[in-house]
């Protein structure tokens, strides 16, 4: 969407430099288990410019008014995938939602992602998330060793089949978008999905067949309903769907090539 600001909403106040501000309210939802029994939604006015981002506006939050506001964040690049969370009710990296692309004259809501413990404000615990990812064994097995000296020798177009599922970074943005991971917690979810598919598919790999069993499993890959949450969610651009479609044809087949 387009930044929008009006009288009502949003002061606009200019510095010396003559850029302008804008204040903006954030509605955050927060929960403190040593005093809460339940979250609670807080909100706070934030001066703010429109090359800013959703992180830096929970940083001046942060430093400025309410220091015990917790959230993770480490690289704030879009890499680490250590801020994803709700904003206005859309899994995003709070480092990659810029407040030009939010509706300013709304306040921007911001929660914890889904279908994982929260533990303090905007962290969950991760762990449920990685044991999935471990249980699809992502990294390469091979029966093999290559030469001495030498590399596991791969072609361009071999790397083309996987090549897009490598881009994961783990923010679980899409498995905490997937109304069946926020409903069963024994599904595997995209995230591992998609790291299984990333060896599944690597020529220089060899146990394709044994991630195939995992995700054949009744909370594997048939689980999954389509519904493309998952792929809107990830801020790495990986066709998500794709790859579970991708993983799906390969059980049925009985392997990956």
């Amino acid at each position: 969407m387009t930044l929008v600001a009006d009288a009502d909403s949003a002061t606009e106040t200019t510095n010396d430099t003559g850029i302008q501000s804008f204040l903006v309210t954030f509605i955050i939802r927060r929960f403190d288990p040593e005093v809460d029994e339940e979250p609670r939604w807080v909100d706070y006015d934030v001066e703010l410019y429109s090359t800013d981002r959703v992180l830096d506006a929970l940083h001046k939050i942060k430093w400025e008014v309410d220091g015990s506001l917790t959230f993770r964040r480490s690289c704030a690049h879009g890499i680490c995938g250590s801020d994803a969370m709700r904003i206005n009710g859309r899994n995003r990296l709070a480092c990659k939602t810029l407040i030009k692309d939010l509706d300013i004259s709304k306040p921007i809501y911001v929660e914890a992602i889904k279908g994982l413990p929260l533990e303090k404000d905007l962290v969950v615990d991760m762990e449920p998330f990685f044991a999935s990812y471990r249980e699809v064994q992502p990294f390469l097995i091979a029966n093999s060793k290559p030469e001495a000296g030498k590399e596991r020798i791969q072609s361009i177009v071999d790397r083309e089949v996987f090549d897009d599922t490598t881009k994961c970074i783990l923010c679980a943005a899409c498995t905490s978008s997937c109304p069946v991971f926020w409903t069963d917690g024994q599904y595997f979810g995209p995230a591992a999905i998609v790291n299984a598919h990333r060896f599944i598919f690597d020529s220089r790999d060899d146990a394709g067949d044994v991630r195939l069993d995992i995700l054949n499993d009744k909370e594997g890959v048939w689980r999954c309903r389509t519904t493309f949450n998952c792929t809107e969610a990830c801020p790495r651009g990986i066709e998500v769907t794709k790859a579970i479609a991708e993983v799906k044809q390969a059980v049925l087949r009985g392997g990956a090539r």
